[in-house]
Formats: structure tokens, C-alpha cells, sequence
């Protein structure tokens, strides 16, 4: 239970106690970011017939096979179709339809000239060079077949995707519901937002940048305020949060005389998996889950180091991961690049180091640089930061121009492996 478990197997551990949350359903438009439940099927063809994909003329290609500018082939127009009226002539021989994009391509017509390479009289067009036979013609069906699996269960929900679920009339969409959130701070130095400033206290931050990690993934947690070091009050403050799928709980989980939360978490039958992870800033990070949750597995439970460097990296690399995990996502860890290393690293052996860092690019690809101060409880390092370089614990020392891991911090682009 005191063994430091490596940062991987921290993570697997952590996965394997959570799922997916149960489906819901919500409106079209308050699905993008979500992640389908359940397979979708086209209810259509679409198109529903052959239509055009430009403005011209639909024509046989028999009839124009021979066209050129020198010797146009001239044919008789006995249509005009528009995008969504029906062709009320056959094509024939020696005939031709003007059409516009998006209009049913008419009987007997089976290819379309652009505009472009005819000359138009009104009752006649002049064909200056034939395409292709059957060009320009999207055929019945091209976008979606009547029936055919067109999105899977666990599909994220992007612009795109939202647009094939309208075509589809999914007014109302199958999604995995998001879990809820508690975040909770201890300790008797932090002092509230909207408290009084006092000179002996600190600013609780750590509330705040949990709150707007979790909003970054879509999910607006509840905030349970500041639990002091008293641990009547403190067993009452977490029994609240166990009330959530997930409880973010912050300081108080090391070794100190008043840290209280994980006797607190036991004492509410808890099972902790593990304390303390080689890694760096981060380490006193604990895990546990109980029954009581609405998620399959109960609630899951982590405790926090109260620093808040530390506390915003161990969401970054197990809490964020497990709340995508529970909203049905398949891709779960920050998207990873290779960089350039601007300067000399020195480190220790034995711990992971997130150092925190900048990047710029030149034609070569990345350059990463350290943000400067990486102690834990610098909280402008991560201001700045656009991603960690990863130091893997077996490494004392990096040159600058050596090849390092970056894990982005910025945007929504996620992988399937943590690749660290």
C-alpha cells in the first residue's frame, strides 16, 4: 500500500476501476463533444436519386463523345431542372437538359457538361468538350444507403458527426451521461475566495483549477468549499462528495500529523488502491473507489497534494484520463509530440518529471523549453505552460537538441495511449 506505483501502472489501476456511464438522452444541438451510446443507421438514401454535381447540361454520352471546340456538337434543350424539382422529360438523342447542382439528373441522361465547357443559346447549347461518360453525377446513395451502419457506439460527437445524426433525424441522440464531479480543499491555511484577505492564510487555488480542468472536458463539477483539519468536519465534507461519481479531494493526504483525508476515506469504507506515485511534482496521490456512485463501479476517489502544481498535473495525468473514461470516450490522454530540447536538464533518478514548458517551432519541428521554476508550488509555471516535457524516472540528464516527449496541454486533442 506504501509502494510508489509508476505513473503507467497508476494509470491502468485507476482505468480498471472505472466505466462508462449509463446512456442518456439529450437534443441534437447539446451533443457535440458527446460520445454516441449506440449504433446509428441511415433512414434514407442520400441522395435519394442521381443528381447533378454541377451547373450544366445533362446529356447522353453517345451524343458528345466527339465534341470539340472546333467542332462543338450541338443539342436541343428541353428541360431546365432545379435543385428539388423533379424532371418532367427523358433525354433523348440529340437532347439536352440544363440542370443546376444538386437537381435530379432525368431519364435517359447519363452524364453532366459543366456550364463552363458549353456555349448556351436558350433553345440550343453548343457541348466544346466532353468529359468523362457519367461525370459529374453523384449517384443515388453516394452519402448514406437505407439501413447501412453510418456511426458507432462510441463515436465522439464533432461537427461532422453532428451533421449525419440531422441527417438521419436523430433530433434526440443516444450519449454516455457524464459523470458528476465534487471538488473539495482542506486544510486550516486556505483561506476562500470570498473570505477576507488575510495575511496568514493562502489563497485557495487549488478549488478553482480543478473546476476549470474539469470544465475543459465538458463537465461542470460542484464545489464543496474548504474542509478544515478537523475530522468531524472533514468526514462530513467527504460523505457529501461520495454523493458524486467522482470526489476530487485536495490536500491532507500525506503523511503529516493533520493529514487527515485518507483515514477519513477509509473510515467511510473506501477501498484505497493506491498511495503515493513515482513522479514528480505529484507523488502523495491516492486512490480509492466505494460503492454509492451512479457509475458502475461506485465512486472514485482521489486524493489530491494539496500543492497546486501538483494537484493540476495528477488530474492531467490519471483524473482527466478516468472522467473521459466514465463519458464513454475511447481516446483518453493528452495528445503527445516529439520536441527539440532548447537547453541542458538536469534530474533525478527515480521519479517521472513533468517539467513543465514552452513551445515554438522552426523548420525543423518543436522546440520545448522549461517555463523556468518547476517547484510545486509555482503556479505561474503553469500559467505558461503549453505542455510537460515527460522525464522518464531512469533519466539523470538531458542535452539540449536531445529528442524529448511533450504532452500538450492546450485544446481538445486526445489519444488512445498516454505514449509517456
Amino acid at each position: 500500500m506504501t509502494a510508489y506505483r509508476s505513473v503507467t501502472e497508476a494509470q491502468q489501476c485507476i482505468l480498471s476501476h472505472v466505466s462508462a456511464m449509463p446512456p442518456e438522452e439529450v437534443a441534437l444541438h447539446d451533443s457535440l463533444g458527446r460520445v454516441l451510446a449506440c449504433d446509428v443507421n441511415a433512414n434514407r438514401n442520400h441522395p435519394p436519386y442521381d443528381v447533378s454535381a454541377m451547373d450544366g447540361y445533362a446529356v447522353r454520352y453517345a451524343d458528345i463523345a466527339a465534341a470539340t471546340s472546333g467542332t462543338p456538337v450541338r443539342l436541343t434543350v428541353v428541360d431546365d431542372i432545379r435543385a428539388g424539382q423533379m424532371p418532367q422529360v427523358k433525354v433523348m438523342p440529340g437532347k439536352a437538359a440544363r440542370i443546376m447542382t444538386g437537381a435530379p439528373v432525368p431519364a435517359g441522361a447519363d452524364t453532366v457538361i459543366r456550364v463552363e465547357d458549353t456555349d448556351g443559346d436558350g433553345d440550343h447549347v453548343a457541348i466544346l468538350l466532353p468529359p468523362k461518360s457519367g461525370a459529374n453525377i453523384r449517384p443515388l446513395g453516394e452519402n448514406l444507403r437505407n439501413g447501412e451502419l453510418v456511426l458507432n457506439k462510441g463515436t465522439e460527437i464533432t461537427p461532422g458527426v453532428l451533421a449525419i445524426l440531422a441527417m438521419v433525424k436523430q433530433k434526440q441522440v443516444s450519449v454516455f451521461a457524464r459523470p458528476t464531479v465534487a471538488i473539495l480543499s482542506t486544510g486550516d491555511e486556505l483561506e476562500g475566495i470570498d473570505e477576507p484577505i488575510d495575511e496568514n492564510k493562502i489563497p485557495d487555488a487549488n478549488s478553482h483549477a480543478l473546476y476549470a480542468q474539469c470544465r475543459a472536458l465538458g463537465i461542470t463539477p460542484t464545489l464543496l468549499g474548504i474542509a478544515h483539519d478537523n475530522p468531524i468536519e472533514l468526514k462530513a465534507r467527504l460523505a457529501q462528495g461520495l454523493k458524486h461519481d467522482v470526489l476530487l479531494a485536495s490536500g491532507g493526504v500525506s503523511v503529516g500529523h493533520h493529514d487527515f483525508v485518507r483515514p477519513m476515506l477509509e473510515a467511510l469504507g473506501i477501498t484505497m488502491h493506491f498511495w503515493r506515485v513515482a513522479m514528480r511534482p505529484g507523488h502523495p496521490l491516492a486512490f480509492g473507489t466505494s460503492k454509492g456512485g451512479t457509475s458502475e463501479n461506485g465512486t472514485a476517489v482521489f486524493g489530491l497534494p494539496g500543492n497546486p502544481v501538483s494537484s493540476m498535473v495528477c488530474f492531467e495525468q490519471f483524473v482527466g484520463p478516468a472522467l473521459r473514461a466514465m463519458s464513454g470516450h475511447k481516446n483518453l490522454f493528452r495528445r503527445t509530440i516529439a520536441a527539440r530540447l532548447a537547453h541542458d536538464l538536469k534530474d533525478r533518478v527515480g521519479r517521472a518529471h513533468f517539467v513543465r514548458a514552452t513551445l515554438q517551432r522552426d523548420a525543423d519541428g518543436y522546440i520545448a523549453s522549461s517555463t523556468g521554476t518547476q517547484g510545486s508550488g509555482v503556479l505561474m509555471s503553469m500559467a505558461m505552460a503549453e505542455g510537460f516535457i515527460v522525464v522518464p524516472a531512469d533519466t539523470e540528464a538531458m542535452d539540449a537538441g536531445d529528442e524529448v516527449v511533450v504532452q500538450l496541454l492546450q485544446g481538445m486533442d486526445f489519444q488512445e495511449d498516454a505514449n509517456i
